[in-house]
């Protein structure tokens, strides 16, 4: 745990009493502050106070008197499509909002410090997609190489929740638009950024508001080392904000597909290959078509910046080859289930948007595409060019006929539910083929969240 520094004897209020709000209280405390808590849910109010918390309602008249912040989880709207009645009221009494990630970043260095040989070192990762693979990867690699190593914030534990740091320790965080948006205080030492096409754009209100969250990671926090997806215009604008001139080596552009020239410092993968340059020189290189836990080249892409990062901590290529190797993967993000008479099942049900899901449409050549859910804005055309791969599409959800009726080009039925589904794709499937969960739709139309979603597809493959 952190203890959270700068609130000793004050009152700090907390809106949201999840995860993130529960490790925000305990590291509060542990820095001496008194912390209130509110939630819009009567049963988590009353699951706090029988936890022995101190309830505050914060949406009374005079419920900020005497409070020196208002910690906000991530889940709650602060600006767009409008902000939550209570941050507006602290808005009004000129209460300063934060996040956790907030605190997180003003609280971790401390003076024990001052005796460690190496400094702990933050990597702080962001992008629309492959954000929690890249972290994840960055955290094995670290690991398998000997480098004490935490992960933590939209993946795995909360950013508070994690241990102090050790001597020449990394911290490895995943950062969501949530998170990016509202932290006061952004300082990582190396900054990732993997991609950006459009998602949450309501709570963002729409993609320049969306870009301009995720940006705040590098503006506001000047990171020592920039590692950026140059694969679309809004990276390759952040690289040029970010470096002095060409030859900024601070500034680390990664790509799949394409060959990064110039010279700077660029790593790049194109046909499963991964090449590192430095001043228009190789210097390192990796077939990722042997690495099982990197399929397709959205991985490749977060391969390349995982990779990055890792060098920029002194890693050699061949330390970091033989980590990637033995890299597992994550659940629910391309995550091979079964192989059945040459029939692979393959469950990427975090591809909750159009661009992940035409990603994952790329890394197969044969596929029996289990589609569908609560679509978000901006309807299916994204994934048209897409559908060459695609051997028929088996589309769920309770939107599943307007769904499928927009895969022009491609054969699809209407199954409704996964269990139909998976066992219309199975009968149906042959040698070679893919069945491929990788939805292009939220799942709250039938699961509380994209994991039950992939958790009910491999139930459904295993019986």
């Amino acid at each position: 745990m952190i203890p959270v520094q700068g609130y000793a004897g004050q009152t700090v209020a907390i809106l949201g009493f999840g995860r993130s709000g529960r490790a925000t209280a305990v590291a509060l405390q542990a820095g001496g502050a008194q912390a209130v808590v509110w939630d819009d849910s009567a049963a988590t109010r009353d699951a706090a106070e029988a936890d022995g918390y101190d309830l505050r309602d914060l949406t009374k008249a005079g419920a900020f008197e005497g409070v020196a912040s208002l910690i906000v989880s991530p889940g709650i709207p602060h600006l767009y499509p409008a902000p939550h009645p209570v941050i507006a009221a602290a808005w009004a009494v000129g209460v300063p909002v934060d996040n956790d990630i907030g605190l997180f970043f003003q609280s971790f260095a401390t003076a024990d410090w001052d005796s460690f040989d190496t400094m702990p070192r933050v990597i702080a990762v962001t992008g629309s997609n492959g954000k929690s693979t890249t972290a994840a990867l960055i955290h094995h690699i670290l690991v398998e190489n000997g480098r004490p190593a935490q992960l933590a914030g939209n993946i795995g534990r909360g950013v508070l929740d994690i241990e102090p740091a050790h001597d020449g320790e990394v911290v490895v965080l995943e950062l969501s638009s949530y998170q990016t948006d509202l932290a006061r205080a952004l300082t990582p030492d190396i900054a990732v950024w993997t991609n950006l096409s459009p998602d949450h754009l309501d709570r963002h209100a729409g993609l320049g508001g969306y870009f301009a969250a995720k940006r705040r990671l590098f503006a506001e926090g000047g990171p020592e080392r920039a590692i950026i997806g140059v694969d679309e215009n809004e990276g390759r604008y952040l690289a040029n904000q970010m470096a002095q001139g060409q030859g900024d080596d601070r500034i680390i552009q990664v790509s799949s597909g394409q060959k990064l020239t110039g010279p700077g410092w660029h790593v790049f993968a194109r046909k499963g290959f991964l090449s590192e340059y430095r001043k228009d020189r190789q210097i390192g290189s990796i077939d990722l078509r042997a690495v099982p836990g990197l399929p397709g080249a959205h991985n490749h892409q977060n391969a390349c910046a995982a990779y990055a990062a890792c060098r920029t901590l002194g890693l050699g290529p061949r330390g970091i080859e033989a980590a990637m190797r033995s890299y597992p993967g994550l659940p629910h993000r391309s995550q091979i289930v079964a192989t059945r008479g040459d029939v692979t099942f393959v469950n990427d049900s975090k591809a909750t948007n159009v661009d992940s899901a035409a990603k994952a449409l790329q890394a197969f050549p044969k596929i029996r595409w289990i589609c569908g859910g609560l679509q978000k804005e901006g309807g299916l055309d994204g994934l048209l060019p897409h559908l060459g791969h695609v051997v028929k599409a088996y589309v769920i959800g309770r939107e599943a006929d307007q769904f499928a009726r927009q895969l022009v080009g491609a054969e699809a039925e209407v199954c409704t539910t996964m269990d139909m589904a998976v066992a219309k794709a199975t009968a149906e499937a042959q040698a070679g083929e893919v069945v491929l969960l990788a939805p292009a739709a939220a799942s709250f139309d039938q699961y509380d969240n994209f994991e039950k979603r992939g958790e009910d597809f491999i139930r459904c493959v295993g019986s």
